[in-house]
């Protein structure tokens, strides 16, 4: 069985073709991938209505592409598969419709996949796959999130954000910081020649007692730490600091995140009682975060499984593996019935 997966929840636009066997894990045959982030940066952040419009643009050439590179042709799919949410109401009609239209015309079944399900099944399209059951840390755009995950659709939620994400508190950190979008990658290259210890941000619900997170308030601290750092400094713009002192900040914001996540992954593996991590999005490949979760799961004898790189953004082929794997577990069947919504906001946990 073939399965063509497009993806458009952001700013990402993606589409990738999995191929089906029987109980073997589905195998990635092609995928293209287009980011949006030169188009964005001008405007310091995602704007819907250009990202939809990009989507239209880029999405059949993209659809083109994996077919050339898979061998395949449209008429050899079996399932055409798409993001049905949680995103932008609009980035997502279009690869809705789109996938509908396909399968229209094809004949073929469509299937809607949630975004973060893509996300969570990412690692077992990697070269070391896991194996269920797991704890998973979803640390994706606006989402932070620990799951029990027993299977496919097995999902129990342990935690999640109750303000700002993982992903958000980089991006919002580094543009206080006069950092381009997006900025969580840069603040994390500025970090590595500094100092993690050179200032004290607060680890928010670091002793809460359960397994939830929130960042915002170490974002209010990294805006109150750079205007300390200003007024010492004597200018007016963050980039007039001596580079090192950037660093630091840049460092120490870093470090405050990676603890938190590092310490609650850590409390919800012994809770779960499971040996086995799945870190999934696109903070996942953050090196510090990888570099400490690895050290400190070789400890405790726990395996802790990644998507490839290239895989941790917004990406088709985790919405075609999602849309195979629960078409695998027998949990869902693909529909002939072309009509179709979107769910802008749609709970992991509800599935």
């Amino acid at each position: 069985m073939l399965v063509l997966g497009i993806e458009s929840s952001c700013d990402e636009t993606g589409v990738a073709m999995v191929q089906l066997q029987g109980d073997a894990v589905p195998t990635l045959l092609a995928h293209a991938l287009h980011s949006q982030i030169e188009m964005h940066q001008a405007f310091g952040g995602v704007v819907p209505e250009l990202a939809s419009r990009d989507h239209i643009r880029r999405v059949l050439p993209l659809t083109r592409q994996v077919l050339n590179e898979s061998g395949r042709t449209l008429q050899e799919v079996d399932v055409v598969a798409y993001t049905r949410g949680p995103g932008l109401a609009g980035a997502l009609l279009v690869g809705a419709g789109v996938a509908c239209a396909l399968g229209a015309a094809l004949g073929k079944p469509v299937l809607g996949v949630h975004h973060l399900e893509g996300h969570l099944l990412s690692p077992f399209l990697s070269q070391d796959p896991p194996e269920f059951p797991f704890v998973a840390l979803l640390v994706s755009g606006g989402h932070t999130q620990l799951m029990r995950v027993d299977g496919v659709g097995r999902y129990e939620l342990l935690g999640e954000t109750i303000d700002d994400a993982a992903g958000e508190a980089f991006d919002k950190s580094a543009k206080l910081m006069g950092l381009a979008y997006p900025g969580g990658p840069l603040l994390s290259k500025l970090a590595e020649s500094g100092d993690p210890k050179a200032y004290a941000l607060p680890r928010p619900l670091l002793h809460s007692g359960n397994l939830d997170f929130s960042f915002a308030g170490l974002k209010t601290a990294v805006l109150v730490q750079s205007q300390r750092m200003l007024a010492a400094g004597g200018v007016t713009s963050f980039q007039d600091l001596p580079l090192q002192q950037q660093a630091d900040l840049a460092a120490s914001t870093q470090a405050a995140i990676v603890e938190v996540l590092l310490k609650k992954s850590v409390t919800a593996l012994k809770q779960t009682g499971l040996k086995r991590l799945v870190v999934a999005g696109g903070v996942g490949a953050n090196r510090q975060l990888r570099e400490q979760l690895n050290a400190e799961c070789a400890k405790r004898g726990v395996r802790v499984h990644y998507p490839e790189l290239h895989l941790c953004t917004d990406n088709g082929a985790m919405i075609a593996m999602a849309a195979a794997m629960r078409l695998q577990s027998g949990l869902q069947q693909a529909v002939t019935d072309y009509a179709f919504d979107v769910k802008p906001r749609w709970p992991l946990h509800s599935l």
